[in-house]
């Protein structure tokens, strides 16, 4: 008799053992049912074993064999993600996995649009700058092995044609590849793109959005190798590619690639391990690196690659820091700003306010009394939200209507206090009646269908003035687009997160990015008070290197990262003394496992301590060693899976956090 270990969806740090009398060494990998508690669960098979240490095993169900097994190299991922991150198997791989092959469901058998497009005249491409040229001959000279290229390019330089220019070289050679983009509303216009440069390649898309029915075919037949591109968000780093031969990571350095519920992985890093593991290169593509992959080339670990020219325009837009210090705004807007939009209207050329704050206002306040409008589920305010009469928190999604009165004194005299895109929108139409204004935000575009729909109204000119958040700062080309603005940017300065500096500075140089990127030129005022300030100063000489360079000597300075490595444990419960109180313990049984090197924190409580009526607290381990700190991290899990708990209690560990 033989016994299965499988690995179940379930928040245990162990393999479920089960006899069977007809499993072969091929059914490794494979899905299976087996009796759990009083019902059944859909496991993976990931071992064959003679013996268990369990006696009274049960005997499994039945074993999905209509679904190819799950191939060596995944199961190898998987298995890298459970140790990596400290979570347990099952559940690693019921994430990774589509929900109706999580649940032994398998796709309908029926025609899927995998089937390539009749062959026709090959498109027209682009001629290559030299950069283009050199950065496209030296990916492809390393392939059958690995390596990890950094793709510096300036906004508008043409990175996306060189993942083209390689993925193409790869499909000629036989090979799949994979491409990472960090946010689902890019996905479409990139794989009309990618269609379009590759009609008689199999193309799916692997994201959160998709029907459930769509992701399990697409992964099938990625698994099945009938698959030749796959492109997705962070989730398509799990796709099974037996014949990969390229991964490409655009907009590496965007925190989107962060997983922060379930498995808290970084999808960026889980490629660069992949492709180490299948020996395959490795492309990391951004104008604006991540400070780590910045350092992992300066230090030789990655190659850098840079493309310092636009492709189709001529020069870089002009960046001004407009001083804000001695000048009476004129609701929000400078008159340095608001003389360029109304130059733009008289060209007929477009212009884009930014300003990363949706709604109308941050908080409805009463000078009264003192009232502001705050969540009673969170330590956050509601948002106003006056185009639908709401107050809305963009933590917990509660809503409310908008008071008519101070709900403390009565008084009728209450006012939003702040500025958000709605009230922006409104500010512009009043300023400019003559112009036609288009709100893009998550508001505006909450389902794929009104994204697509405002993105045509761009692209037809049917827009004059657009007033957007950072789903606007990457990945677009607007041709008719020649300024850009951005206003309340100088918060950021000051933020307590030690990351926020590389966050607002590569938030406002991808959204200057979209000015003026064909044959028209491109300006980008910044408003602040810190006009001299050594990142606006990098900004306007478009110089991501002295900004990077000193970003990264202050972390050195400070022991932060990449200097060093980091792991959260977290603990959220109705009361934040059961969490401090949780982790109290956990830092006493951490503390007799610490090696040398390793430094254990206080336990605190989070910033936000309370999201949707949980209080929560964090303990802070980091490290020069990411060796020391994962040997430690690993005894330390052992422990507190074992250590008791309010029944409400949840706990999480977090490796490499990047929120606090």
């Amino acid at each position: 008799m033989t016994i299965l270990r499988v690995a179940l969806d379930i928040p245990l740090p162990r393999l479920f053992d089960y006899t069977v009398t007809d499993a072969l060494p091929e059914d490794v990998g494979r899905c299976v049912r087996v009796p759990f508690g009083s019902g059944e669960k859909v496991g993976v098979i990931v071992a064959l074993a003679e013996s268990s240490e369990h006696d009274k095993l049960k005997p499994a169900g039945e074993i999905l064999r209509g679904m190819p097994a799950l191939p060596t190299d995944w199961l190898a991922l998987a298995e890298f993600c459970s140790r990596y991150y400290q979570h347990p198997l099952g559940e690693v791989m019921a994430m990774a996995l589509p929900p109706q092959l999580r649940r032994g469901k398998l796709p309908s058998t029926r025609k899927s649009k995998l089937v390539p497009a009749a062959e026709g005249p090959p498109p027209l491409l682009p001629e290559l700058l030299l950069e283009q040229t050199h950065a496209v001959a030296a990916v492809a000279a390393g392939f059958g092995r690995y390596a990890a290229y950094l793709l510096h390019g300036v906004t508008g330089s043409g990175k996306t044609e060189v993942y083209l220019r390689l993925i193409e070289q790869v499909l000629e050679q036989g090979f799949q590849a994979l491409m990472l983009v960090p946010e689902i509303a890019l996905t479409p216009q990139l794989e009309s793109r990618v269609a379009c440069r590759f009609p008689r390649a199999r193309l799916v898309s692997a994201h959160s959005g998709m029907p459930a029915a769509a992701r399990a075919k697409g992964f099938i037949a990625a698994l099945e190798g009938n698959v030749d591109i796959v492109l997705g968000t962070r989730l398509a780093v799990f796709s099974a590619l037996p014949r990969l031969g390229l991964i490409v990571v655009d907009e590496e350095h965007d925190a989107s690639f962060k997983q922060h519920e379930g498995l808290r992985y970084s999808a960026r890093d889980v490629a660069v391990w992949r492709a180490h593991q299948c020996g395959i290169p490795i492309v990391l593509g951004s104008a604006t690196p991540s400070l780590e992959s910045f350092f992992h080339a300066r230090s030789g670990r990655y190659r850098l690659l840079e493309l310092q020219r636009r492709a189709v325009a001529e020069a870089m837009p002009t960046v001004r820091a407009i001083d804000t210090r001695r000048e009476k705004l004129q609701d929000g807007m400078s008159g340095a700003l608001l003389t360029a939009l109304e130059v733009r209207l008289e060209r007929g050329e477009q212009s884009l306010v930014f300003l990363n704050r949706r709604g109308y206002a941050p908080v409805l306040a009463c000078p009264s009394c003192g009232w502001v409008s705050r969540c009673h589920r969170c330590a956050a305010n509601l948002v106003v939200h006056l185009a639908d009469r709401r107050l809305r928190c963009h933590h917990c999604g509660l809503e409310e209507i908008i008071p008519k009165g101070c709900p403390s004194c009565g008084n009728l005299d209450i006012h939003p206090f702040g500025r958000g895109t709605q009230r922006l929108e409104e500010t512009l139409a009043a300023r400019f009646p003559q112009a036609r204004i288009l709100r893009v935000d998550r508001d505006s575009a909450s389902s794929p269908k009104k994204w697509q729909a405002l993105l045509d109204t761009i692209h037809e000119g049917r827009a004059d003035i657009l007033v957007g958040t950072q789903m606007l700062s990457k990945g677009h080309d607007f041709p008719r687009l020649t300024l850009v603005g951005v206003v309340g940017a100088d918060a950021a300065l000051f933020a307590a997160d030690f990351r926020a500096p590389e966050r607002l500075f590569s938030q406002l140089m991808q959204v200057g990015g979209r000015s003026g990127r064909a044959a028209l030129p491109g300006e980008v005022l910044i408003q602040t008070e810190y006009p001299t300030h050594p990142l606006y100063q990098a900004l306007v000489a478009h110089d991501y290197t002295r900004f990077a360079q000193a970003q990264l000597d202050e972390r050195r300075a400070a022991g932060f990262p990449p200097f060093t490595f980091q792991v959260l444990l977290r603990a959220e419960a109705k009361k934040l003394d059961d969490s401090l109180a949780f982790l109290k313990v956990a830092a006493e049984s951490a503390r007799s496992l610490l090696p040398a090197g390793v430094t254990l924190y206080d336990p605190v409580p989070m910033r936000l301590y309370r999201v949707m009526t949980l209080e929560r607290g964090q303990l802070l381990a980091e490290s020069a060693s990411r060796p020391a700190l994962q040997a430690f991290l690993a005894a330390w899990a052992e422990k507190l899976y074992l250590q008791k708990a309010p029944r409400d209690l949840r706990w999480h560990l977090d490796v490499d956090p990047l929120e606090f």
